[in-house]
């Protein structure tokens, strides 16, 4: 636990202290543990970067890493080509190694470990887009990866590039297949069938996504890219007992990488470090500074993205378990220097995971792409299906940085079937009424039928983004779909402009359809001639000519006479 706590709060990723507590344990160390089984290490390392791989699945936003797929796959392909070349001819040149050697290191340390990136990524207030990228990255590129180091490592001569090229794209494409289609079914199954206790969800959710790797190992394919497909779309399907499920793969991830590092510590023998130390620092520096550089301009050079976050992602480019993982492969194999090739490894990874992890957080402030970390957080929302009741209980948890803050519960316009039926605040429930009045860290209940289930949650989080004027904003729909503030909103919020101007027969006047409005004019208009004409026929009788122009009274007088 105090490890947990020290990487949480230095920035390091946890391999550094786990592998540490490893080479303590072991030859050399204060314990002295003799432990040398390349072959177990490496099963041991593939489940735990199974599990790793699964909780960064669950963990990645679909809105953030969809827009980073493309870049994603350049840097995976292209890029692991370009880092895997320049990376090699240094080592073959500078350090003097063997082409075959050379090239498996080459390989081994071209993979992006997904622990280290998303430990340190997730603490870093970078842009969605890089972040998004890096992750893709680390989740894709270790398939690659293992075919070159698979098949630089096999006995006799290695295959024409253009055969490991078809292989790779192969598996890919089975491993991609497999891992979309176990994620949907699975996330179908869980949001369809209700299961008899809340907490077989994580472990079903955990199950589905070795399930795809093991699917994916069968077929041939990338069971790597299938598991963390797979895990991506679990983790977007908005699924029941959701925040019991991620704090549970958390937990998961978290003992997997705690058994790993500390099982790939006792398997090195600190002593034999010290030769290689030198030609690891070199290989290391050649990594960093030019190839890891070029595989990302080069690779990215279709896409517009300013330097700046170029230079970002090419110090970003962390290693950790994975190449450590990878570098047992050979020693499994019997590949004449393989013990070298291992220590270099072992050695580049602590030292520049060492300097590029604790640096990350300034470069971005120097390269001013570092976001403000006080944007407004997302609702928490755990959904329990009530199957026989055909309905959801939703619990929503408020942050504090919620715009939901001074939300009346009658403002939040839920849809027809869905209502808040109780309010916890400061250990204190009671039932809301419209006029309540929501703060901080309210736990709200809301009950709703099956059919608005997703059009409440979408609602809830709209208002938790936009406050009360969520609609009015273009935030109606589900978290993330933002609209200008054009067309019909600025058309209605012109025509409540002029409105508060108005008399109330003005107002009156303007709602009328035009159609009703000419009406009452043309009616008004001939009651208006109506009269005057009544007045006119009235005085006409009283004091005016008759219709032939002759004096009536002095007629009369005449007459009289």
């Amino acid at each position: 636990m105090a490890a947990v706590r020290i990487s949480s709060r230095s920035g390091l990723p946890s391999l550094l202290l786990y592998l540490g507590i490893g080479v303590v344990m072991g030859q050399d160390g204060l314990f002295d543990v003799k432990f040398d089984n390349a072959e177990l290490t490496q099963v041991i390392g593939y489940a735990a970067l199974v599990v790793i791989l699964a909780e960064g699945g669950l963990g990645t936003k679909w809105k953030e890493v969809r827009p980073a797929l493309p870049a994603a796959a350049m840097l995976s392909t292209v890029g692991v080509a370009v880092s895997v070349g320049v990376t090699a001819a240094g080592a073959h040149y500078l350090v003097g190694l063997e082409w075959r050697q050379a090239l498996i290191i080459g390989a081994v340390v071209s993979s992006t470990d997904a622990a280290a990136v998303f430990s340190v990524l997730r603490k870093v207030p970078l842009p969605s887009r890089i972040t998004g990228v890096l992750e893709a990255e680390s989740g894709f590129n270790d398939a690659p990866v293992v075919i070159l180091v698979v098949a630089f490592s096999a006995v006799g001569p290695v295959d024409h590039w253009y055969v490991l090229v078809g292989e790779i794209a192969l598996e890919l494409a089975i491993g991609a297949a497999i891992g979309i289609a176990v994620g949907w079914l699975g996330s179908f199954g869980l949001r369809h069938v209700a299961l008899p206790a809340s907490g077989l969800y994580p472990i079903a959710v955990m199950a589905i996504a070795v399930t795809a790797y093991a699917a994916g190992a069968m077929a041939h394919g990338s069971g790597f890219l299938a598991v963390y497909l797979a895990a991506m779309i679990l983790g977007n399907a908005k699924l029941p007992h959701w925040p019991a499920t991620r704090g549970f793969a958390d937990g998961l991830g978290w003992l997997a990488q705690i058994g790993m590092f500390v099982l790939l510590g006792l398997l090195v023998t600190p002593h034999d470090l010290l030769d290689d130390f030198w030609p690891a620092v070199v290989v290391g520096l050649v990594l960093t500074v030019v190839a890891r550089p070029l595989e990302v301009f080069l690779s990215l050079a279709p896409f517009r993205l300013p330097w700046q976050e170029k230079a970002l992602m090419s110090w970003a480019g962390l290693r950790g378990a994975v190449p450590i993982i990878l570098a047992t492969i050979p020693m499994v194999s019997g590949i004449e220097g393989s013990t070298r090739v291992f220590n270099i490894v072992f050695v580049l990874v602590i030292v520049y995971t060492l300097i590029q992890g604790p640096t990350l957080p300034w470069l971005a402030k120097a390269l001013k792409i570092a976001e403000d970390p006080s944007e407004t957080a997302d609702l928490g929302i755990e959904s329990a299906p009530l199957e026989r009741l055909r309905g959801h209980l939703l619990s929503v948890a408020i942050p504090a940085k919620s715009k939901m803050h001074g939300v009346e519960v009658g403002e939040l316009r839920l849809p027809s079937g869905a209502a808040v039926t109780l309010v916890v605040r400061d250990e204190k429930s009671f039932v809301p009424t419209p006029p309540t009045v929501l703060r901080r860290g309210d736990e709200l209940l809301v009950v709703t039928t099956d059919p608005v289930r997703d059009a409440t949650e979408a609602r809830l989080r709209a208002v938790g983004e936009g406050g009360k004027l969520a609609g009015w904003l273009g935030t109606e729909g589900s978290p993330g779909t933002e609209q200008p503030f054009t067309g019909p909103h600025v058309s209605n919020a012109l025509k409540a402009v002029k409105k508060l101007g108005r008399t109330p027969d003005e107002t009156r006047a303007h709602e009328t359809p035009p159609r009703e409005m000419k009406t009452r004019e043309t009616k008004a208009r001939e009651a208006k001639a109506r009269e005057a004409k009544t007045r006119e026929v009235k005085a006409r009788e009283v004091e005016g000519p008759d219709t032939k122009g002759h004096d009536t009274k002095g007629h009369d007088a005449k007459a009289h006479q």
